[in-house]
């Protein structure tokens, strides 16, 4: 079949009896924005399609598990997002880029970013004014804190003196609490703090935040649940200590991380604190020296949060240590069952899994469950 039919086919594609679950999308940019790909799908349906995602993912190794009920963020909580911005000929366009495409779009109705992250629409095209080339676009990450927006710039002119002080000026009028230019900070107006349980922590530019706080919550909620007595706690791929710091109110923790700034941003927070049991920091690459049985030794429990790549050597040292008790909190279902039949193999048993979607109208789905060692 030639291309032009192909096209042709596709263009004749018409939808003749909509689907009970098909809904008008809230967001009037939803059909040229890539940011959301579902939002013409109802939330019951898309509640039943996530935990249908990591079912299928299951049982391609033979799992099966309970569901408990799935945690959703509601629209407009997003706090961290990686705006596409390029100068034009009239001055600047900022948005998300089209699906599979470089072209930006505009998004002033955004249904999905907190309004915060809304309100730094203007300043991403003044630093893109201020900073960027006209061949080539910027990314600008923006991050809710308690302290006002956190903004980190990357693929932006080189920063000389003239430069800097033309983003210091910028952001002092959107008043922003911290602007980084391509990984070099520019200015700190004030601590972008995080609160991770009763600790503030100013983590690096750019580190890793979940993505909603209510959909931390729910992780941290379900987390705290299965570690529940615990009394030493390691946590694996701990970043700025999302995890560590809550638990430490009631258990010793060793948070391990493989980027050095976040663990000694953990470790100031932590410092700062009141009420804490101790909590101490490794930087350690677990792709590479995950922990040891011998490591592990000292622990009654652990929590894991590794990226999409999953922690299939550290989940095999945890199921040779025969750790007592593990909670997972994954965002690939694939790997996730993937480690899950290690530790299934080797004698532990798997509670009820929970999906939480944090990443509202997307098929990005993330999860948590626990393990416990069988004594028999």
């Amino acid at each position: 079949m030639s291309g032009a039919l192909i096209n042709q086919t596709l263009t004749d594609i018409r939808i003749l009896t909509p689907s009970p679950d098909r809904v008008v999308a809230p967001c009037r940019h939803f059909k040229s924005c890539g940011g959301c790909q579902l939002q013409h799908a109802s939330d019951g349906f898309l509640a039943i399609w996530k935990q249908d995602i990591v079912q299928t993912a299951l049982q391609a190794h033979g799992i099966a598990v309970d569901f408990l009920p799935i945690h959703i963020s509601p629209p407009q909580s997003r706090r961290r997002a990686t705006f596409a911005v390029r100068r034009t000929k009239k001055g600047a366009l900022a948005g998300f880029h089209a699906r599979a495409s470089d072209t930006i779009i505009e998004i002033p109705e955004c249904k999905l970013l907190h309004p915060d992250l809304m309100r730094a629409l203007p300043a991403a095209s003044d630093l893109a004014l201020a900073g960027a080339s006209r061949k080539t676009g910027i990314s600008v990450t923006v991050t809710r804190s308690l302290a006002g927006l956190d903004v980190a710039v990357a693929d932006g002119k080189p920063l000389d003196g003239p430069l800097r002080g033309t983003l210091a000026a910028l952001a002092e009028r959107h008043d922003l609490a911290r602007l980084a230019w391509d990984d070099e900070m520019v200015v700190a107006q004030r601590a972008p703090e995080q609160l991770f349980g009763t600790a503030r922590i100013t983590p690096p530019p750019g580190a890793f935040l979940q993505a909603t706080a209510e959909g931390e919550a729910a992780l941290l909620a379900e987390t705290e649940k299965i570690l529940a007595g615990a009394r030493r706690i390691v946590d694996l791929f701990a970043g700025c200590g999302t995890f560590a710091l809550p638990l430490a109110r009631t258990a010793e923790v060793h948070a391990v991380e493989g980027d050095a700034m976040m663990t000694e941003a953990l470790d100031r927070g932590w410092r700062k604190s009141q009420g804490l049991k101790t909590v101490t920091t490794e930087a350690r690459d677990l792709f590479r020296r995950p922990l040891l049985p011998g490591d592990l030794a000292r622990f009654d429990a652990a929590v894991i949060d590794p990226p999409r790549a999953g922690a299939e050597a550290q989940i095999a040292e945890i199921a040779r240590a025969r750790l007592p008790r593990l909670a997972y909190v994954s965002c690939n279902p694939t790997t996730f069952a993937r480690d899950a039949k290690t530790l299934l193999a080797q004698g532990y048993v798997m509670g009820p899994l929970r999906v939480v979607d944090q990443f509202r109208w997307s098929a990005h789905v993330e999860l948590v469950a626990g393990f416990t060692l069988n004594p028999l």
